[in-house]
């Protein structure tokens, strides 16, 4: 189910530090966290959160940005908390539904019990709705 993490997911971890490093916002808490979308063809895509009553995760803003450029095929996703800690997110349950709509077979990076690992978007959520375009 868990697959180790190779030099280019490393690169990926340290693609959303530097976006959220740059973009963390400490006084209103806006932008708290990054994310970095590896494409199939290597291109990389970066998100940070917009927080507000109803707000979109770094996981969405990262895909909408690659959807909007074209990219159809996603390879590798993950998401940091940028308050300095530097804490792998789990995707929250919009994101896990996402990712299993648009690229059940992404890879996503997220801390277990046994350390960093990257899994299938598909294996976060067990028996997932199915929408049409699944």
């Amino acid at each position: 189910m868990f697959e180790e993490l190779k030099e280019e997911d490393l690169s990926l971890i340290q693609k959303a530090k530097d976006i959220i490093k740059s973009n963390y916002d400490s006084q209103n808490y806006r932008h708290t966290v990054g994310c970095a979308l590896r494409c199939a063809d290597g291109e990389i895509y970066l998100g940070v959160n917009v927080y507000l009553a109803h707000g979109a995760c770094a996981e969405m803003i990262a895909m909408g940005t690659a959807i909007t450029a074209g990219k159809r095929e996603f390879e590798c996703i993950v998401a940091i908390g940028g308050d300095n800690s530097d804490i792998i997110y789990s995707p929250c349950g919009n994101c896990r539904q996402m990712l299993v709509d648009y690229c059940p077979e992404c890879f996503v990076i997220i801390n277990t019990h046994e350390g960093i690992k990257k899994t299938k978007a598909k294996n976060l959520i067990p028996f997932a709705y199915e929408t049409p375009f699944s």
